[in-house]
């Protein structure tokens, strides 16, 4: 079986790094984590392109979720890994729960923020 290889620009689509603007990838994003986190290794290849197996996909999904979903510092997430030493597959696939769970909280109490306005001018 073949495994697949995206290209840091996939990836970063993948992975919602756009620019707002004009929807292009956000490539600057990865290579600097590339830099801060020792976890990251992309395979690169002629002419300098990065390419990530299925293995470091998964690496990086939890590095933005520690990130971005969690709101930890680059310090804070790289201490949180080293701590963890291994990045389990369930480990990532439970942070999408995590994150569908609490976006969901957060609307909830949105909801209910605005059912006790409603209540309170009725």
């Amino acid at each position: 079986m073949i495994k697949k290889l995206l290209d840091i620009s996939e990836l970063s689509m993948q992975l919602g790094l756009k620019d707002k603007k004009t929807g292009k990838p956000t490539n600057h994003v990865l290579r600097y984590w590339e830099q801060v986190f020792n976890q990251i290794k992309p395979t690169v290849l002629k002419g300098n392109r990065r390419y990530y197996n299925e293995n470091q996909v998964e690496k990086i999904k939890y590095i933005k979720y520690l990130l971005k979903d969690r709101g930890m510092t680059i310090k804070g997430a790289k201490k949180y890994l080293e701590n963890k030493k291994n990045i389990d597959v369930n480990d990532i696939n439970n942070i999408e729960d995590d994150y569908i769970k609490s976006k969901l909280t957060k609307a909830s109490k949105k909801i209910l923020e605005k059912i006790k306005k409603i209540k309170n001018y009725g």
